[in-house]
């Protein structure tokens, strides 16, 4: 990030020097072509063209961010034409003083006489010209910085907005994961809590394996992405605490991958659907089933989740099944994967199925 910047900070001087060096060179050719050795001409010339740079700077540094961007665009022009007449006395004054050649101006002033003896041309208001060609060219170079600093000043804009929405991005990112991590810590002390009274040694395996999954969630779920191998084992952890406690009547199926390190995805992405059904789908009166499959096809991952309804929650309204869990996977998702997932979730009386595809990239 920092290396973008610097890079990006060099780009605008780079440019400048290398369209000033243009600049030179190419003139300079151009004279020797045609006028071969005239310093006279060639020293005229850089004259002037450093007097309209220097009008192009002062604008382009100090007039336009000072006075143009903060919508005071009458003192803006007054002195921006000041600026042009200013450098043009001076310019006019270096022409007459030191750049001054008598018989290249001879020259030109038989050739003029020769014209309008012909009747070829009339006399041309010399003086004016100058004034005129001088201000035209003022202002297109003032034009110029205008054009250049609105563009730079939109490209910067679009900078921070961007550098705004990754902010806003990471701050969501990491309330929802606030949010998901003690919904899911405390639920499983409930389980581990109901555990001790029932099997003590399966309560203290129970509690190796919450430290596991804790220590997952304090360390790896701090970056970014994380193996999808390690999410799995994750995953297969919180399983193996959760069948401590289900009975014989609740079919469990799992089919998850054996430590597919290929991908990486965000933390703690397929938990809160695995929660979501051992906390809705497992009766304790009647039979009930839990189908917890994951694959995986070149960079895409297609995970599906299947529950009964238990009979008590049967009744209950989709928002409160969903839960805060769910709600937070969905935000989750909209905000890592716009337009490169598919979730759908449906409910009947007897049975709710989650269905993700995600679409992996090399930059997630």
């Amino acid at each position: 990030m920092k290396e973008n910047t610097t890079k990006s900070r060099l780009l605008t001087p780079l440019l400048h020097a290398l369209a000033w060096l243009l600049f030179i060179i190419l003139p300079q050719i151009i004279i020797n072509r045609y006028w071969g050795s005239n310093n006279y001409i060639a020293w005229g010339f850089y004259f002037n063209a450093t007097m309209y740079g220097v009008i192009f700077y002062i604008n382009y540094l100090w007039l336009v961010p000072k006075y143009y961007f903060k919508q005071q665009k009458t003192p803006y022009f007054i002195l921006a034409a000041l600026t042009v007449v200013v450098f043009y006395g001076i310019s006019f004054y270096a022409n007459q003083q030191i750049f001054h050649d008598p018989e290249r101006e001879r020259q030109i002033h038989e050739a003029f006489e020769k014209l309008i003896k012909d009747n070829v041309i009339q006399r041309p208001p010399m003086k004016q010209l100058q004034i005129y060609y001088f201000a035209l060219i003022g202002v297109i170079v003032t034009g110029f910085s205008i054009g250049l600093r609105v563009i730079e000043k939109h490209a910067d804009s679009e900078k921070r907005q961007k550098e705004l929405e990754k902010e806003k991005l990471n701050s969501e990112l990491a309330f929802l994961k606030n949010q998901v991590s003690p919904h899911f810590f405390f639920n499983t002390l409930n389980n581990i809590y109901s555990l001790i009274e029932i099997n003590k040694t399966d309560a203290q395996d129970a509690v190796m394996k919450l430290s596991r999954l804790m220590r997952y969630l304090l360390y790896e779920s701090e970056h970014g992405v994380t193996p999808l191998g390690h999410e799995i084992n994750f995953m297969n952890h919180y399983i193996d605490l959760m069948r401590l406690r289900i009975s014989t009547k609740v079919e469990l199926k799992i089919d998850l991958p054996d430590n597919d390190y290929g991908l990486k995805i965000p933390p703690l992405l397929f938990i809160p659907f695995i929660e979501n059904a051992f906390k809705h789908g497992i009766s304790y009166r009647e039979k009930s089933f839990i189908d917890i499959s994951m694959k995986t096809e070149n960079n895409s991952i297609i995970f599906l989740c299947r529950n009964s309804v238990a009979a008590q929650t049967a009744a209950s309204s989709d928002e409160n099944h969903s839960g805060i869990g769910l709600e937070n996977v969905k935000k989750r998702l909209e905000l890592l994967f716009p337009g490169k997932h598919e979730l759908q979730i449906s409910k009947t009386d007897n049975e709710f199925l989650v269905d993700l595809r995600i679409e992996v990239t090399t930059e997630e």
